[in-house]
């Protein structure tokens, strides 16, 4: 918390000092997001090139100077963060891009990048001296919040939809978190942790009420930064459901600009999906956000009531970038591609990105002579049943060297 200035509301602006608890404006209640402002040119005293090239830290903690967080002791946390950025050459030849780059924090602890979020979340429960943190997720941020909460011997509540899937629900078990599964969407499990959060005094790790977390997810972005030597891509896709991470995408470059670090903001390039799209249309048509149905196999970017749209759309038009909606026969081919081309296992929601490139591309929104980073928000394992489903059934083989033979033959592959 050195480097906060204060908070400041996104709808009317309103500021509240550093020392301010609540999560969101007195004024505009649940709608007025909190955005965390920090005293640049105080930071720039620590936060300099200099700083980076003498950190040993490999983690996201190597930017706590750029964080909202009092402790400086984060030797017992998950090593979350610092995950590669790779150049893709085979996938970037097939689109007719010149350089490509994808950022994998499905290697982060839990499988997905929503690590970011939580450690913060884990960080500011310990330093408010509550031991108990409860959320609702499609199962991402759950199962993240879970992992990073049984590290630091925290319990977790969590509240998920019907719908979650088997891979994120066995983590949550794993973990020991509370689970809570309601028969109904997000917007049910959301309204139900809101109450009960309130109603008990837990801790909130709801990303898009709790202002901490966007800068938990926004070390993805000084990352990418800084793996490419502060020289930043043209464009940085990534897929969005309530809109925290392309908004945490957008504030860590912004820090950077800010503190002179780099020279430009990228465009940024968001993805949903044709069956859950609500910011997609709001940016689209520039009209007020509407309900929208939860109907995509992308899971974890299937939020009919997005909580944070309005810094998803302000990053999105402050960087020139646009939004993309893409089918679920696109993001399950994208997946397909991203795996079987580069060897990244993405779930359907983070494979949306992809799609949304090779979409964009199409239609010329981004060229081919421009750098490109897209985020791998989560790891395939999460969801498996997306892609098993478009499996082709495998056979049963006898033990047996001319079976295998014929089997070859009948398929007609040449190995």
């Amino acid at each position: 918390m050195k480097y906060v200035s204060h908070y400041e509301c996104v709808l009317c602006e309103t500021r509240y000092p550093k020392t301010y608890t609540g999560n969101t404006c007195e004024q505009c209640s649940d709608q007025g997001i909190l955005d965390v402002i920090y005293d640049y040119e105080a930071m720039k005293e620590t936060v300099t090139l200099q700083y980076f090239k003498n950190n040993p830290k490999r983690s996201l903690w190597r930017y706590a100077p750029l964080m909202s967080v009092e402790l400086n002791d984060f030797s017992q946390t998950l090593m979350v963060g610092w995950t590669p950025l790779y150049r893709s050459y085979k996938l970037a030849k097939s689109l007719n891009i010149n350089t490509l780059y994808i950022k994998d924090d499905g290697l982060n602890p839990t499988g997905s990048l929503k690590d970011r979020a939580s450690v913060v979340a884990c960080m500011k429960a310990i330093e408010q001296n509550n031991r108990i943190i409860a959320c609702a997720s499609t199962g991402n941020a759950a199962s993240s919040l879970a992992g990073n909460a049984a590290r630091l011997g925290l319990k977790t509540v969590i509240f998920v939809p019907k719908r979650v899937p088997k891979g994120k629900l066995a983590q949550l078990y794993s973990y020991g978190a509370e689970v809570i599964k309601i028969d109904g969407d997000y917007r049910e499990a959301y309204a139900l942790s809101k109450s009960a959060i309130n109603t008990f005094g837990w801790m909130n790790r709801n990303a898009a009420i709790n202002p901490h977390l966007v800068e938990g997810k926004k070390t993805v972005a000084l990352e990418i930064a800084e793996q490419l030597d502060f020289n930043p891509p043209d464009w940085v896709v990534c897929s969005v459901g309530d809109g925290c991470t392309i908004a945490g995408v957008y504030k860590g470059f912004y820090d950077l600009i800010q503190l002179g670090l780099i020279e430009k903001i990228p465009r940024l390039l968001g993805v949903q999906s044709e069956g859950c799209n609500p910011i997609y249309k709001a940016f689209k048509y520039a009209r007020p956000l509407e309900l929208a149905l939860e109907n995509t196999i992308a899971d974890s970017i299937a939020v009919g009531i997005p909580r944070n749209p309005l810094k998803a759309l302000k990053a999105i038009e402050a960087s020139g970038g646009a939004m993309m909606s893409v089918s679920d026969n696109a993001i399950l081919k994208a997946g397909k591609i991203l795996s079987s081309q580069e060897g990244i296992f993405s779930e359907p929601a983070s494979a949306a990105a992809l799609a949304g490139l090779i979409k964009a591309l199409e239609q010329n929104i981004i060229t081919s002579d421009e750098r490109v980073t897209i985020i791998n928000t989560g790891n395939g394992l999460k969801d498996t049943d997306a892609y098993t489903a478009q499996m082709e059934e495998i056979p049963l083989m006898k033990n047996d060297l001319e079976t295998f033979k014929e089997y070859l033959q009948r398929k007609g592959r040449k190995l």
